[in-house]
């Protein structure tokens, strides 16, 4: 890593923006690309074809040669953070087997089998039953098995939009922990896929195969392919680092470090965030977002 200029990814709801900062937190340049954030098949429906998002980006990084700033030769790594639970099913080759269902979707699925035994007795005793029969009825991977089963056999990985452009990237099935937010079988407090005894695994089910290999912000996730290189302008053969998910990323570039400074985001949803050192569940069940803090 031999430059001085750092590459962020921010494939977002309404737009991608690449952006090039110096190693003190300067931004140097940055270029946006507008996105149609989804199309609505049906009534409550959002979908998104994930090419979409791959040209979008691709475009996004291409803009940013132009600028007289920018230098291709002063690029020390690249990173990505993208929008949230946006779920893409693909194939061995990381082709998309279906449009990705989008954040903002509010398809439900209903009449799933509930979490049972001790786990299901543990539930019922403590009065959580309905939340974990929301949880699932909200999971996108139970609607894509109940409703497509031949996709979802065919799937060979399940990833979030940020394991899908991370591969188009470097060519791996592998994503930031920082990125796990949404219906998956992930522990929030071990910062890891959960244990083949959870309560995940029977609320979404699915082979832990179907799940990518998992990073530490801060940690690199690969390198730029030659393909990639091709199609965005990034030099091939540069590290792509892990970050987090969008809010997490805007916890940490606001400073928000620390319990007592509360982070007020005005993106397509408003949010307030902090960071804390200890697992906290606000609402039991519903599990903090993992930090862009390693």
């Amino acid at each position: 890593m031999g430059g001085d200029h750092i590459l962020a990814i921010d494939n977002g709801t309404q737009s991608v923006r690449a952006l090039v900062f110096d190693l003190q937190g300067t931004l140097i340049a940055k270029s946006q690309v507008e996105l149609d954030p989804y199309f609505s098949p049906q009534p409550g429906w959002a979908e998104q074809h994930p090419e979409y998002f791959w040209t979008s980006l691709c475009q996004a990084c291409q803009a940013l040669w132009h600028e007289p700033e920018v230098s291709q030769d002063r690029i020390a790594g690249v990173t990505l953070t993208t929008q949230r639970s946006t779920v893409v099913n693909v194939d061995r080759e990381g082709h998309a087997l279906r449009p990705a269902i989008v954040w903002l979707d509010q398809r439900r699925t209903e009449d799933l089998e509930p979490v049972g035994g001790l786990w299901g007795a543990a539930f019922r005793l403590v009065g959580m039953t309905e939340t974990v029969a929301y949880l699932q009825a909200e999971a996108e991977a139970n609607w894509i098995r109940t409703h497509q089963p031949g996709i979802w056999d065919k799937t060979h990985k399940y990833l979030f939009l940020s394991g899908y452009l991370t591969h188009r990237l470097a060519g791996r099935f592998v994503d930031s922990v920082g990125c796990q937010v949404g219906y998956v079988p992930f522990d929030y407090k071990g910062l890891d896929w959960a244990s083949p005894r959870d309560w995940k695994w029977q609320a979404v089910p699915m082979p832990a195969s179907l799940l990518p290999d998992l990073v530490p912000p801060a940690e690199v996730l690969g390198e730029i392919t030659p393909q990639a290189a091709v199609e965005t302008g990034i030099p091939a053969g540069l590290p792509l680092v892990a970050a987090a998910a969008d809010k997490a990323c805007e916890v940490i570039g606001a400073g928000c470090l620390d319990p007592h400074i509360g982070c007020l985001s005005y993106g397509t949803t408003a949010t307030i965030n902090s960071t804390h050192e200890k697992y906290v569940e606000v609402i039991p069940l519903i599990p903090p977002y993992p930090s862009a803090v390693p």
